[in-house]
């Protein structure tokens, strides 16, 4: 049952993604993976709130969230290797400036993007972070 739940999860959160790439891609443009660091940044922070509300909880019900959403989904829709490529492809071009941004704003974006969702479901479920 919990593969199912990830293989569904997987193709929700890579659906999201892609839908989320192309809209920003269409208003900000493609010079930057903006699109990429947003899904990396909004990944961060649910896959954060999802585990405050599911890791400490040992039941089966728990396990197959955290399969479905964290694994899965939150899988599915964050993009390490499209973020590693685009760096890559940003050095290749000369662009080491933009390559050094993207590198230290997805870092800075994304630790603290799974802190604050962290903290936030540990708040919203009345535990300390």
């Amino acid at each position: 049952m919990n593969w199912l739940a990830i293989a569904i999860g997987s193709a929700l959160g890579g659906v999201a993604r892609h839908w989320c790439g192309l809209a920003v891609a269409s208003r900000w443009g493609t010079a930057m993976p903006w699109g990429t660091l947003l899904v990396n940044g909004i990944g961060s922070f649910l896959i954060g709130l999802i585990a405050a509300f599911t890791l400490f909880r040992n039941s089966q019900t728990a396990q197959l969230a955290r399969d479905f959403l964290m694994v899965g989904v939150m899988g599915g829709f964050t993009t390490f290797s499209a973020f590693s490529l685009q760096t890559l492809m940003l050095m290749r071009d000369g662009r080491l400036a933009g390559a050094a941004l993207n590198v230290a704003l997805s870092l800075v974006v994304c630790m603290l993007a799974v802190f604050l969702g962290f903290v936030l479901g540990a708040a919203l479920r009345g535990a300390s972070a």
